[in-house]
C-alpha cells in the first residue's frame, strides 16, 4: 500500500500545473435582425411579485385572439389566470413556474414567458433570460422600483437582454409614473424615457397619449376593450411637448443619427423616431415606458402604429 501510494504521488508531481482555468465562458453574442416586421419575438415578463406580471400576459392573449376570456389571477372564478396551471399559483395568485405560450398580432408571432416574481423562484427568471430576445419589466405605479425589480434588472444586464418598461396600475391611489422612471434613472441608473403618459390619474385616469405619434387613446368598457382614438386634449399640450422633447433628448444621446437631427435643431418625423428608438433599444442604450391602468393594456396594441412590443423589441430574424 506504501508503495502504491508513493507511485500516486510521485506520478501527480509530473503532472503539468494549470496556471489558467480549462474553460472560459463568456456571454453568447446575440443577433437581431434591422427589420422590425420580420417574423418572431421572443420576450420574457418579468417584475417584483403582485406588480400585474400575469395579469398583462392574460390581457395581452385576450386582446390578440388567443383567449376568449379574462379570468381572475387568484383564482376567484373558479377558473384562474391562463398562465397559471398548478393549483397552487391559482391558491396564492403568484407565478411559481415560468409558463410560455404565444400570440399573433398583424404579422409578428410573440413568443412569451412570463416568468415568477418572488425571490424564492430567482432561478425561473435565470433560466428564461437566457433565451429571450427582450423583456419586459412590469412596475407597480404606486410601489415603483422594489427590491425584486433590482434584481430582474441586474439578470437582465448580465445577458445583455435588450428592454421594455411597462408602468402598471394608474388608476391606484397614489400612482406616479414621473416618479417611477425617475427611480429607474436614480436606482438602476437606466437612460429611461416614456413613450406615452397618462391621461388623468387614479379615479380619473382614462387613457394615454402617444408621444411618438402624438395621438390619444381613451379606453372605455369594463376591460377597457373599445379603445378611440382622437386629438391631444389641449390642457396636455404643454406636458405632451415638454415629455416629448425629453425623449429626443434622452435619443439623442444614445442614437448618432437622431442626434445629427437634433443638433440641426430639427424635428424627426414618425418613422425616422421610431427607427431611432428601436436601435437604441436593441443596444440596450435607452429603456422606453409605457403606462397604463391594469384594464387598459391595450394600449401596448393600439399605441405607436402596433404592437408596442413588435414596435420597439427585437426581432430573431
Amino acid at each position: 500500500m506504501t508503495t502504491l501510494l508513493t507511485y500516486a504521488k510521485s506520478f501527480q508531481s509530473r503532472l503539468p500545473r494549470l496556471t489558467r482555468p480549462i474553460c472560459e465562458f463568456t456571454h453568447a453574442t446575440r443577433f437581431f435582425s434591422n427589420n422590425e416586421g420580420s417574423g418572431i419575438r421572443n420576450i420574457g415578463i418579468s417584475a417584483h411579485i403582485d406588480s400585474g406580471k400575469t395579469t398583462l400576459t392574460e390581457r395581452i392573449l385576450f386582446y390578440t385572439g388567443k383567449i376568449s376570456a379574462i379570468h381572475d389571477v387568484r383564482g376567484k372564478d373558479g377558473v384562474g389566470a391562463k398562465m397559471d396551471s398548478m393549483d397552487l399559483e391559482r391558491e396564492k395568485g403568484i407565478t411559481i413556474q415560468s409558463a410560455a405560450t404565444f400570440c399573433k398580432w398583424k404579422d409578428a408571432h410573440i413568443n412569451i414567458i412570463d416568468t415568477p416574481g418572488h425571490v424564492d423562484f430567482t432561478v425561473e427568471v435565470e433560466r428564461a433570460l437566457r433565451v429571450l430576445d427582450g423583456g419586459i419589466l412590469v412596475l407597480c405605479g404606486v410601489s415603483g422600483v422594489q427590491s425584486q425589480s433590482l434584481t430582474v434588472d441586474r439578470q437582465m444586464k448580465r445577458y445583455n437582454v435588450p428592454r421594455l418598461a411597462f408602468i402598471n396600475k394608474l388608476d391606484r391611489q397614489g400612482s406616479n409614473p414621473d416618479k417611477v422612471i425617475g427611480q429607474l434613472r436614480d436606482q438602476l441608473k437606466l437612460n429611461a424615457a416614456a413613450v406615452q403618459i397618462p391621461v388623468g390619474l387614479e379615479s380619473s385616469h382614462k387613457g394615454v397619449v402617444d408621444l411618438i405619434e402624438q395621438k390619444q387613446y381613451t379606453f372605455k368598457g369594463d376591460r377597457g376593450e373599445i379603445v378611440e382614438e382622437g386629438p391631444i386634449a389641449e390642457d396636455l399640450f404643454g406636458l405632451v411637448e415638454q415629455k416629448r422633447m425629453e425623449l429626443l433628448e434622452r435619443l439623442a444621446d444614445a442614437d448618432d443619427e437622431i442626434a445629427e437631427i437634433f443638433l440641426m435643431e430639427e424635428i424627426p418625423d414618425v418613422e425616422t423616431l421610431k427607427a431611432g428608438i428601436r436601435r437604441a433599444v436593441i443596444a440596450c442604450k435607452v429603456w422606453l415606458d409605457a403606462c397604463v391602468a391594469t384594464t387598459e393594456i391595450e394600449a401596448v396594441m393600439s399605441g405607436t402604429g402596433g404592437l408596442f412590443i413588435c414596435a420597439f423589441s427585437p426581432s430573431c430574424f
